[in-house]
């Protein structure tokens, strides 16, 4: 079979060329010429890639593939209509982009001075990214809200909160699908009005999609101070990005909260497993290997304190834990880097943007680094379990984390 591809998908090669012929190129790139040309059989896409009739209308095309989570870039009325097999990647990326909520936070108690531990976590939208975000901001001692219209309604549990019950919290993170219809319509959510009901010295983070925030609305409250600050990593108008709010927020990255290697590689497992179903073929590639971290040596560091104030203690450890992300992904980088896109013409921003994406170093999640603990620690060994990280005990070189 003739496989066309996003370049930009991570082992694409190794993996679908066990199945055909692999023809990568951009994801702005592919085009219904292309998909003629080729005689393409199987598309498979990332979200920079729009699918529909536009685009398939006259292909060979009869399996469409996104190695993402998010499916509002595909026309999927038009695939079923079509009797196209379609297959996505849920959950693919979601421990990646709750990593990056959890590195963001720690940045930024770090930054302003406080402490996470008591502070509260209004989490919008509770599914696979929602979910994890919560339970690793829960081992750091937030106090985390809960809201999602269609689990309330579906669970009936009382742990779903209104989105008014959220409202006071110290930091509002957005993981919700983009939709532009019904009762849940989440498309610019986060308006003037939403703005206006958070709390002045509040914080926004948004890893969802760019669509849910107005951002005229949010450059204006961040002008007048009306919310203390706001995390954005995806954009209204990507890869053309307001360059006026990336000035204004306190971190800006290029969509890239979900790009670990191991969140990219699993979407590629995951889409190639459903070619294969859809084919009737064995797998005959899996990226275990790829993945596989486990002949690096723990971390070796020494234990914070036992014998200090508790609030000096939670201060220490987690200056510990923020060194220990900060090994494995330092999201200051990827926003000293998209902040360059300033210093270039409008016509080559977008460019650039692709290009950070395309681009992307390698990134790992919190589970390829282990740590050897010189004593056992039940504060600090229970955070860093529940933040993924491999613990384990005993006497060696000590490296403390800055």
């Amino acid at each position: 079979m003739i496989i066309v591809a996003d370049e930009n998908i991570p082992l694409v090669q190794e993996a679908f060329g066990t199945l055909g012929q692999v023809v990568t190129l951009p994801g702005r790139s592919i085009t219904a010429d292309v998909l003629r040309q080729t005689k393409a059989e199987v598309l498979i896409v990332r979200s920079v890639t729009g699918v529909g009739p536009e685009l398939l209308r006259g292909s060979s095309v009869r399996f469409v593939g996104t190695a993402t989570i998010g499916t509002d870039h595909l026309d999927l009325a038009f695939l079923k209509k079509e009797k196209i097999e379609f297959a996505s990647a849920p959950g693919c990326n979601a421990n990646s982009v709750a990593e990056y909520v959890i590195a963001a936070l720690l940045f930024l108690a770090r930054g302003k001075g406080f402490n996470l531990e008591g502070k509260s976590l209004g989490v919008i939208g509770v599914g696979n990214v929602g979910s994890r975000v919560a339970t690793k901001a829960q081992a750091l001692g937030m106090k985390v809200l809960l809201n999602d219209p269609p689990l309330a309604r579906s669970t009936g549990e009382p742990r779903y909160l209104p989105l008014e019950a959220l409202m006071d919290a110290d930091f509002l993170t957005l993981h919700v699908p983009l939709t532009r219809e019904g009762l849940d319509a989440t498309y610019q959510m986060v308006n003037e009005d939403f703005l206006a009901r958070m709390r002045p010295d509040s914080i926004l983070i948004n890893t969802s999609r760019g669509l849910v925030v107005d951002e005229k609305a949010l450059k204006v409250v961040l002008r007048n101070g009306r919310i203390a600050a706001a995390v954005l990593d995806v954009w209204e108008h990507e890869p053309s990005i307001d360059v006026q709010l990336l000035g204004l927020v306190a971190l800006g990255t290029p969509h890239i909260a979900g790009y670990s290697l191991d969140g990219k590689v699993n979407g590629t497992f995951m889409v190639y497993q459903a070619l294969c179903r859809y084919s009737g073929l064995q797998p005959q590639w899996r990226p275990d290997e790829v993945l596989s971290n486990r002949k690096q040596p723990p971390l070796s560091l020494d234990n914070v304190p036992q014998d200090i104030e508790e609030v000096q203690r939670t201060r220490q450890v987690e200056d510990v834990i923020g060194g220990l992300v900060r090994q494995l992904y330092d999201i200051q980088k990827d926003d000293a880097n998209l902040r360059k896109i300033t210093e270039l013409n409008a016509e080559e921003r977008g460019a650039y943007f692709d290009r950070l994406r395309k681009e992307y170093p390698v990134r790992r999640e919190f589970h390829s680094l282990g740590v050897k603990l010189s004593r056992q620690d039940k504060k600090l060994s229970g955070i860093l379990k529940a933040l993924g990280f491999r613990i384990s005990y005993g006497i060696g070189k000590h490296k403390m984390l800055s």
